[in-house]
């Protein structure tokens, strides 16, 4: 009963994501890297046009990785970019270019755990695996009544609900239901195709979210004859190693009450910014103060033409700057 009803309404109800055209297995593996941690929305503005400069995974393994990093610039967390490249190459080279039809081979590559991996079998290649990310995981707790079991139990459930027949739309149908209408804080329970069946036909008790981090940081814009000055993130760096970014400066104090935030910049004093803005990393809420520097003094990066940074790897911050100046 809860197949059936489940199924029809995922029909009736499904969006008409791009990833769902076909049952490519580059693309639906593609997605659901882009998918990690990121909104449907962030997803949308970026799958067309990385699909449109590496449209099979032959071109993606030919590709350099600072190129695949550019392509993936504003979607976060890079190192899915790089596991996707890595992998890439191992379907080239090991698996002559065909991604592996089942999830157990599928986990072997880079970036793909359990979840993805049951994900893309079911989707691409009709294996009856279950998936149990977020969505799924909420779905089950409320239709169950669980609130304290362990996910490992939420998984055995998952794979003993999958429809047999037609496990990848069963699985997509949960996650939708989760994103669409069983929503974390305000579920749509009257729009919910299982609300007979459902224990709880609510939201369950959430636990505590940990509490957001503020904090304010500063950047030096340096711009000169259609190019553009960047300094490059360590490779040890635990975020986003190896990317291009603007130079950071030393933050000051505030002036005065309600002043602008004024960043102490060395030799150069103390500089007003050219604008500020808002920009979310992880658990924390940047404010962002933006200060046009003038080139001397300026040291550890390189100078580059606006069309050339427009291509590098940049950090989805300093791709942000950049278009906010107009330079990009």
């Amino acid at each position: 009963m809860i197949r059936a009803a489940l199924l029809r309404w995922f029909a009736a109800h499904r969006r008409p994501l791009p990833w769902r055209q076909d049952r490519d297995p580059y693309r639906i593996w593609i997605s659901e890297i882009m998918l990690q941690q990121t909104r449907v929305g962030a997803v949308l503005e970026h799958y067309a046009e990385f699909l449109r400069r590496f449209p099979d995974v032959r071109t993606l393994a030919a590709a350099r990785l600072q190129d695949v990093l550019a392509a993936w610039s504003g979607l976060g967390y890079y190192r899915r970019a790089r596991a996707l490249h890595s992998a890439a190459r191992i379907i080239v080279r090991e698996h002559g270019g065909n991604l592996p039809g089942n999830a157990a081979a599928l986990q072997s590559l880079p970036g793909i755990g359990r979840y993805t991996a049951g994900a893309i079998a079911s989707i691409a290649f009709h294996e009856p695996c279950a998936v149990v990310d977020g969505n799924v995981e909420r779905v089950l707790r409320r239709l169950l009544g669980w609130r304290r079991q362990p996910l490992s139990r939420i998984w055995n459930a998952a794979q003993q609900l999958l429809s047999r027949r037609s496990p990848g739309n069963f699985n997509q149908a949960m996650m939708e239901l989760g994103a669409l209408v069983c929503l974390p804080v305000s579920p749509r329970c009257e729009a919910c195709p299982l609300r007979r069946l459902c224990a709880t036909r609510g939201p369950l008790q959430r636990p505590a979210r940990p509490p957001r981090i503020t904090a304010e940081i500063a950047y030096g814009l340096a711009a000169r004859d259609d190019r553009v000055y960047l300094v490059r993130r360590g490779r040890r760096e635990s975020l986003m190693p190896g990317m291009w970014e603007l130079p950071q400066l030393s933050n000051g104090d505030c002036v005065g009450n309600g002043a602008p935030h004024l960043p102490a910049v060395g030799r150069w004093g103390s500089l007003k910014p050219d604008f500020t803005l808002r920009h979310s990393i992880t658990v924390t809420d940047h404010t962002v103060h933006v200060c046009r520097v003038p080139a001397a003094g300026l040291r550890g990066g390189r100078w580059f033409p606006l069309q050339d940074a427009a291509a590098l790897p940049l950090t989805g911050l300093a791709r942000r700057i950049l278009r906010r100046a107009a330079l990009i």
